[in-house]
C-alpha cells in the first residue's frame, strides 16, 4: 500500500510539472466539437473532406491477378487479437505490417503519408472536443460484414468490451481507459475518457478492430482457432493450409470498394502467404518466382545474392526506397529480471564490448548505421542534442535518472578500432565490471567476488543471421572472461520463450513512428514489465518512464510532444537495457516485374495494399 501511495503522489508531482511545462491547467477544458471527416494527433488532417484518394495509391490501378508473398515462420491461429494466437496467427488478417488489413477493419483508417492521421472508414465521421475527454463515432450506413450483416453500434460496443476483457494486453491497456459508453441515436457511439489525460486515445479507439457480435462466442474468443473469421475487410479466407500457407480471395461484395479512402487499394483477386522454415529456403523460392516481392534486410545478400538469371535479364528489379520514419532501436536485450543483469553498470560495460565496426565491415558490407537511441534520424531523437528547458522540467522529479552525457547530447555508443579486439575498449569494460564487483579468476573467467558465480549467460536466437551476429559478440566477450552460450530454437519455441520472458538475452527491434504514443506503455511501462506477451522484454521498471509516457500523451502541441519523447529517449538510453545494434538508412525491396507499385511512395515506404498486377 505504501508503494502505491508513493506512486500516486509521484504521478501527481509529475502531472504538475507537465502542466507547468506545457502551459495547461489540470482542469479539463469545456469546448465545442463538430463531426469531422478525420482526426490528427496534433493539428489538422492534411486531406480535406471529399478527397479523391490517398496520395500513395493509384486510383487507376488495374484489378486482377494474384500476389504471393513469403514469410519465415509458421501459423496455427486465425485470431491475431489474443495472447494465445497473437504471435502465431496467419499474416494479413489485421494491421499486418506487410499486407495491411485483409479481413478485419477499424472505425477509422490511417493515412501512412502523415505522422498520425485517421480518416473516416467504418465510422464515416469522428467528433471530439479540444480536450479530447470523449470521442464519438458515427457508423457509415453502408458498412457491413462479409456475410452481408450490417455493422451496428452494438458490434462496436461488443468489440471494445471483448477485446478489453479477453484480447491481448495492449487492448486491455487502451480500452480500460474508457469510463462510460453512450449510444447516440441509431448510428452513433460516444466513448467517455474524461480522466484518461490521453490525447492519443481517441485515435487508438478509432483504430479498434470491429468484430461481428452475431458470429463470435465470447466464451471461446481467447482460444486459438483455425475457424475462418467474419470481418468487414476486402478479402475472404479461401484456403487454410496451416502451418504452410493461407489464401485470401477478394470479396466482390466488399462494402467499401468505392470509397475514396480505398481507391487504388485491394487490387489483386487473390493474395497468398507462403511460410518457410528459414530465410535461405525462402530466398531460393523467390529466385524461382514462387513469390513475387522480397523485402531485404541482409546487406550481404543484397550485395552478393541477387545475381541470378531473372535479375540479369530484368524480370526481377532491385529497388531502394527512402522513408521519413525514425529509425528505431535494434539490440540484444538484457533481461533485467535476471539478477545477473540487474546492475546498469554491468549492462553498459557489456554493451560497450560489442564491436560494431568489425561486424559492420566484415559481415554487412558497411551498410549499417549504429543505433544510438530509440528514435534515430528524426527530430524525436535526443542524440546530438542537449536537453532543453521543457525536457529538464519533465525530468526534474527524477534527479539522476539520465546519465550526464545523455543529458548534454554527447552520448554515443562506444567506437572500436574495428579489429574485433580493441584493447582500449576491452580494458575499459573490464575496469567497469571490476568496479561492479567482478574479478578474473585463476581460469581467466570473470566471477562475482561476493558469490564466486561466473559472469555467464545465454543468447536466445531463432535465425541464422542472429546466430552469426551472436557468435561475433560471443568471441569478443570471451576475451574478457565472459562465458556466453548461444541457444538456437525454432520459430514457435522462440516466440513462446520471448512471450514469457524466458531468456537471458535475445535480439529485439522496436520500430519507431513520427507519432509514438500508447504503444510505448506496452513496451516500457512498469505494468508491462510484469505482463506476459508485452514488448517490455528487458523488464524496465522506472516511474520516470511511466510519467514521460503520460506527458507525451497529454502534450497539446508538437513542441511539447517532441520534448516528452526526447526525454523518454534519454531515460531509455540511460537504462542501458540493450546492446545497441544497427539500422539500415534505406529500405530495400526486390520484386518480379509481374507486379508493380504506384509511382508515389508513402512516408513509411512502399505499401503492398496498393500494389497491382502488371498489365499484360
Amino acid at each position: 500500500m505504501a508503494a502505491r501511495i508513493f506512486s500516486i503522489a509521484l504521478r501527481r508531482q509529475v502531472a504538475a510539472a507537465i502542466a507547468a511545462t506545457i502551459g495547461i491547467g489540470l482542469v479539463p477544458q469545456l469546448a465545442h466539437a463538430e463531426p469531422a471527416h478525420g482526426i490528427a494527433m496534433i493539428g489538422d488532417p492534411a486531406l480535406p473532406a471529399g478527397f479523391d484518394h490517398l496520395p500513395y495509391a493509384n486510383p487507376d490501378a488495374p484489378k486482377g491477378g494474384k500476389l504471393t508473398v513469403g514469410v519465415v515462420g509458421t501459423f496455427d491461429s486465425l485470431n491475431p487479437m489474443i495472447v494465445q494466437g497473437g504471435l502465431t496467427s496467419a499474416r494479413g488478417l489485421s494491421s499486418d505490417p506487410l499486407l495491411g488489413n485483409l479481413v478485419f477493419e477499424s472505425l477509422l483508417m490511417r493515412s501512412v503519408d502523415e505522422p498520425f492521421t485517421l480518416y473516416g472508414f467504418i465510422a464515416e465521421t469522428v467528433e471530439t472536443p479540444p480536450d479530447r475527454s470523449w470521442v464519438e463515432f458515427t457508423i457509415d450506413p453502408r458498412a457491413k460484414f462479409s456475410d452481408g450483416t450490417p455493422v451496428t453500434v452494438d458490434d462496436v460496443v461488443f468489440s471494445l468490451e471483448l477485446l478489453r476483457d479477453k484480447g491481448r494486453p495492449n487492448y486491455r491497456t487502451y480500452y480500460s481507459k474508457v469510463e462510460r459508453i453512450e449510444r447516440i441515436g441509431d448510428r452513433g457511439v460516444r466513448f467517455h475518457i474524461e480522466n484518461a489525460n490521453d490525447r492519443e486515445l481517441p485515435l487508438i479507439l478509432g483504430l479498434m478492430p470491429v468484430l461481428p457480435k452475431h458470429a463470435i462466442n465470447p466464451d471461446t474468443f481467447d482460444k486459438s482457432t483455425l475457424t475462418k473469421p467474419i470481418g468487414t475487410g476486402p478479402y475472404l479466407i479461401d484456403r487454410v493450409n496451416a502451418p504452410n500457407s493461407i489464401l485470401y480471395k477478394r470479396n466482390p461484395d466488399y462494402w467499401a470498394k468505392d470509397l475514396p479512402i480505398r481507391r487504388g487499394f485491394d487490387n489483386f483477386d487473390e493474395v497468398q502467404v507462403d511460410y518457410y522454415r528459414d530465410s535461405n529456403s525462402m530466398f531460393e523460392a523467390f529466385k524461382k518466382g514462387l513469390y513475387q516481392v522480397n523485402p531485404e534486410g541482409d546487406p550481404a545478400q543484397w550485395n552478393t545474392a541477387y545475381d541470378f538469371p531473372a535479375v540479369r535479364d530484368g524480370r526481377v528489379l532491385k529497388e531502394t526506397f527512402k522513408t521519413g520514419l525514425p529509425k528505431g532501436m535494434s539490440g540484444f536485450v538484457f533481461n533485467t529480471r535476471r539478477p545477473l543483469f540487474a546492475d546498469p553498470a554491468v549492462r553498459r560495460a557489456l554493451a560497450d564490448v560489442f564491436d560494431f565496426e568489425w561486424v559492420n565491415q566484415n559481415l554487412y558490407y558497411d551498410a549499417y548505421v549504429r543505433s544510438a537511441g530509440y528514435f534515430n534520424d528524426s527530430e524525436l531523437s535526443s542524440i546530438g542534442r542537449s536537453a532543453d528547458d521543457r525536457e529538464k522540467a519533465l525530468l526534474a522529479p527524477f534527479p539522476g535518472i539520465v546519465a550526464p552525457d545523455v543529458m548534454d547530447g554527447t552520448y554515443r555508443p562506444t567506437v572500436s578500432d574495428g579489429t574485433g579486439a580493441d584493447r582500449k575498449v576491452l580494458r575499459a569494460a573490464l575496469s567497469t565490471l571490476q568496479a561492479a564487483g567482478y574479478e578474473l579468476g585463476p581460469d581467466n573467467r570473470l566471477v562475482n567476488t561476493a558469490t564466486g558465480t561466473p559472469l555467464a549467460f545465454e543468447i536466445l536466437v531463432s535465425t541464422k543471421e542472429d546466430e552469426r551476429l551472436a557468435l561475433a559478440y560471443q568471441r569478443t566477450l570471451d576475451r574478457i572472461g565472459i562465458k556466453v552460450t548461444i541457444r538456437s530454437v525454432d520459430a514457435a519455441q522462440f516466440q513462446q520463450r520471448r512471450q514469457t520472458f524466458d531468456f537471458d538475452m535475445t535480439r529485439m527491434t522496436w520500430a519507431a513512428s513520427l507519432s509514438p504514443g500508447n504503444e510505448q506503455s506496452f513496451r516500457w511501462s512498469q505494468k508491462a514489465a510484469d505482463t506476459e506477451g508485452s514488448f517490455n522484454f528487458p523488464g524496465a521498471k522506472q516511474p520516470a518512464i511511466d510519467a514521460l509516457i503520460d506527458a507525451m500523451l497529454a502534450a497539446p502541441t508538437r513542441e511539447d510532444f517532441v520534448a516528452a519523447v526526447r526525454a523518454l529517449d534519454r531515460v531509455l538510453i540511460s537504462g542501458y537495457y540493450v546492446v545497441p545494434l544497427f539500422y539500415l538508412p534505406e529500405s530495400w525491396m526486390a520484386r518480379w516485374t509481374s507486379v508493380e507499385h504506384p509511382e508515389t511512395i508513402s512516408l513509411t515506404g512502399p505499401r503492398l495494399e496498393t500494389w497491382y498486377a502488371a498489365p499484360q
